[in-house]
C-alpha cells in the first residue's frame, strides 16, 4: 500500500490545487506499482503553519511562498 505525504505551507494552495496534487501523485505511484493499487494508494497533503517552515536557516511564511510561486 503506497503512502505519499506532501507538506505545504498553509494558505498557499487552494483546495482544487491540493486535490490535483493528490490525483497526480496517485497517478505517478500507480504508473510504477500498477493499476491494482490505485484504490490502496494513500496521499496526504498536510499544511504546515506559516513560519514553521524554513530553509537556509530562515523561517518561511505563507507570503514568502506566494511570492516564490509568482516568480517575485
Amino acid at each position: 500500500m503506497p503512502l505519499a505525504e506532501i507538506k505545504v505551507i498553509e494558505g498557499v494552495f487552494s483546495d482544487a490545487e491540493k486535490k490535483h496534487m493528490i490525483e497526480k501523485v496517485t497517478d505517478a505511484l500507480v504508473s510504477i506499482e500498477g493499476e491494482t493499487l490505485r484504490d490502496k494508494t494513500v496521499v496526504i497533503v498536510e499544511e504546515v503553519k506559516s513560519g514553521d517552515w524554513g530553509f537556509g536557516g530562515k523561517s518561511v511564511s505563507t507570503q514568502d511562498v506566494k511570492r516564490l510561486r509568482t516568480g517575485g
